[in-house]
């Protein structure tokens, strides 16, 4: 048995709020959540939008915070941009965010690799290849990781 009613407005904001009191969540992460909570869809759609309109609930905001808690995390572009591309999140704010400053990925990246290897370099083909497969499942591009090498 539920403690809410799934169509109300007041819960399903309420519950909305206290979701984006612990974190941003990209739009259609946040609607999942409610509607697995057992709000029917409309009533979700309707509590987003206006969240939207009151500056609540944004994508934008969200995007900014999962690149920069991403990349704190030792990711790259390619990786942080499919996993926001899961959360409902596409477009040119994140090909911007992504793609503007190769030098910052490429410091990125050689810190990745500092962190994960030291400061020895691998001692032959197989160990390289492995080396490289960890920056490549981080996310780094190939050229990022080249020049690592």
């Amino acid at each position: 048995m539920r403690d809410f009613e799934p169509s109300s407005h007041n819960q399903a904001r309420h519950c909305a709020m206290d979701y984006l009191a612990r974190r941003e969540h990209a739009c259609l992460e946040l609607k999942n959540k409610l509607i697995r909570k057992g709000f029917i869809e409309n009533v979700v759609d309707e509590v987003l939008s206006k969240l939207r309109t009151d500056r609540l609930l944004s994508d934008e905001r969200f995007a900014e915070s999962y690149i920069r808690y991403r990349t704190k995390k030792g990711f790259g572009p390619i990786r942080i941009k499919q996993e926001l591309r899961q959360r409902g999140i596409t477009g040119d704010l994140v090909s911007e965010q992504l793609n503007g400053n190769e030098d910052f990925w490429i410091t990125q990246v050689q810190q990745v690799y500092k962190k994960k290897f030291g400061s020895n370099s691998p001692k032959n083909d197989k160990e390289l290849a492995k080396h490289m497969r960890f920056l490549q499942t981080r996310g780094f591009t190939s050229s990022q990781i080249k020049t690592v090498f």
